[in-house]
This record gives structure tokens, sequence and C-alpha cells, in this order.
């Protein structure tokens, strides 16, 4: 059974940056896209970046966008989110996400739930 397991989180001031990774447990040969999701304080989850299943397109909240980058290595076993210039909103448990029959683009999240989830990982922005 395919796993997500994020790690990289952690406290950082307002300005400064952090990279988030997702391992891929097994590869189960299905197609597979991938995405990640953040809930803030007081707020819904929201998605925050997403990768289409040859890691060539992404797509990025308005709110992120020119500040987090979404990419995968070459063996697709690990998805990164490049976190740049952060800011105090940006404080929140983020989530990697993937997605298996329905993979349209790298859009895919903002139509389809994800099949699966990582466990969250927190990430804190000081000012």
């Amino acid at each position: 059974q395919v796993q997500l397991v994020e790690s990289g989180g952690g406290s950082v001031q307002a300005g400064g940056s952090l990279r988030l990774s997702c391992r891929v447990s097994a590869d189960d040969g299905r197609r597979r896209c991938m995405a990640w999701f953040r809930q803030r304080p007081g707020h819904e989850r929201e998605g925050v970046a997403g990768l289409s299943p040859s890691g060539e397109y992404s797509t990025y909240a308005d709110s992120v966008k020119g500040r987090f980058t979404i990419s995968q290595d070459r063996f697709k076993t690990t998805v990164y989110l490049q976190m740049n210039n952060l800011k105090a909103e940006d404080t929140a448990l983020y989530y990697c996400a993937a997605q298996f029959n329905h993979c349209p683009s790298s859009r895919w999240y903002q139509t389809f739930d994800p099949a699966i989830w990582g466990q969250g990982i927190q990430v804190t922005v000081s000012t």
C-alpha cells in the first residue's frame, strides 16, 4: 500500500525558507499525480500546489505563486515543496497528497479529492 511521509517542517522567521519533502513509500506502477495542501488556523484545508504526473507542469494558489515551488526527483519517489520568502500567514499544517485515477493536469487537486494523504507537518513562521 502506498503511503506518503512528510518531513522538513519547523519554525522559521518571516522572510526565511523551508523545504518540505514527501516520500512515496512504494511504486505500484499506477500513474500518479501529487499536490501539497495546507490548513491554517481557523481556515479550511486548501490546495497550495499541484504537479502533473510527468512532473513537467505545476499549478499554484495565488497566495504562494512566485514564492513556492513544487517538484519531484527524477525517480518520482520524493516530492518537494520549496518555500521562500515565508510570511506569517503561511503558518499551517502542510499535507502531501496523491491521486491515481484522476490526473488530467497539474490542476487535478482543484477538481478531485486526493486518494491518499500524508500525516501532515507543521510550518510556523514568526515575525
